[in-house]
């Protein structure tokens, strides 16, 4: 089925532009990260067309094509979230957040159970993470420091930035820079050029839940997964993560970064076939 589009206006006033590939099986939401938006899942969405999944993903506000939200405006991104769901008829989906868009997946799961059939994360953040209740104090690691300094410095270029975004995120810090090429790279930088020209605050629509503490609460099943390429520093928090979410270790993917929807499609592609509700066949 070809994918349809479609701007959904908001309750505020926002806009949020809507992507579906529809079909008549069990809905599934992919949630984009902060250094993505969701164009980056448009591969992964386009590997699954024949297993009769109803697949959707839309921009945040302040990503890819919608506007930030106004600084009045006291929108929340779960709040969106359940727009988007309530704008297409859709009861209940399953949730697959890449960084940020797994922290979203988790405050949703956590504030309105009913309407989540399970979560898959991948790289994800968690609202409220810190490491002032961890064994580990994060520290950048000395391959992601450096990148990470440059990424945020507002007196570089654009370019400069987009090159250290672009190895820290998709290529990963202890790897050579470059490692990712072609549309997926390309992409990325485009995606990252307009979240620099917005500059939505990063604590915009945030829905104050602080899921951290409240990871063993969850009653949907949750995968947890990273890339063996994702920041050095930042695995320990997806271990821990898995740990207080208290379903089973978390799963490694091999040979990727953060952005694994970006680099293999497919590989993403299988782990929703494996994990989400399965289309009835009649």
């Amino acid at each position: 089925m070809d994918r349809q589009q479609h701007v959904l206006s908001t309750a505020d006033g926002g806009r949020l532009a809507v992507t579906r590939w529809p079909a008549e099986g069990p809905a599934v939401v992919l949630l984009h990260a902060g250094v993505a938006d969701s164009r980056s899942w448009a591969a992964v969405a386009d590997a699954l067309v024949d297993d009769g999944l109803d697949v959707v993903a839309y921009d945040r506000r302040g990503y890819g094509a919608s506007p930030a939200a106004d600084p009045t405006s006291a929108f929340t991104h779960v709040a969106d979230l359940i727009e988007v769901l309530d704008d297409l008829a859709l009861e209940q989906v399953f949730l697959v957040g890449n960084s940020m868009g797994g922290a979203l997946a988790l405050d949703a799961a956590l504030l309105h159970p009913d309407r989540v059939t399970g979560v898959l994360l991948v790289g994800a953040g968690v609202s409220g993470m810190t490491d002032e209740d961890t064994p580990f104090d994060w520290q950048p690691d000395p391959a992601s420091g450096p990148l990470i300094d440059r990424a945020d410095d507002p007196s570089l270029s654009v370019d400069a930035r987009i090159r250290a975004l672009t190895h820290l995120w998709l290529d990963g810090p202890g790897t050579v820079e470059g490692r990712v090429g072609g549309p997926p790279r390309t992409l990325f930088e485009a995606m990252n050029r307009t979240i620099l020209d917005v500059a939505a605050p990063e604590s915009a629509g945030d829905a104050g839940l602080d899921a951290w503490t409240r990871l063993s609460e969850l009653t949907v099943p949750v995968l947890t997964t990273w890339g063996e390429h994702d920041l050095p520093c930042d695995l320990p928090f997806y271990e821990e993560t898995a740990r207080r979410i208290g379903q089973g270790p978390g799963r490694v993917l091999p040979a990727v970064a953060h952005l694994p929807g970006l680099e293999e499609p497919e590989l993403v592609a299988q782990l929703i076939r494996d994990e989400a509700p399965h289309p009835s066949h009649h």
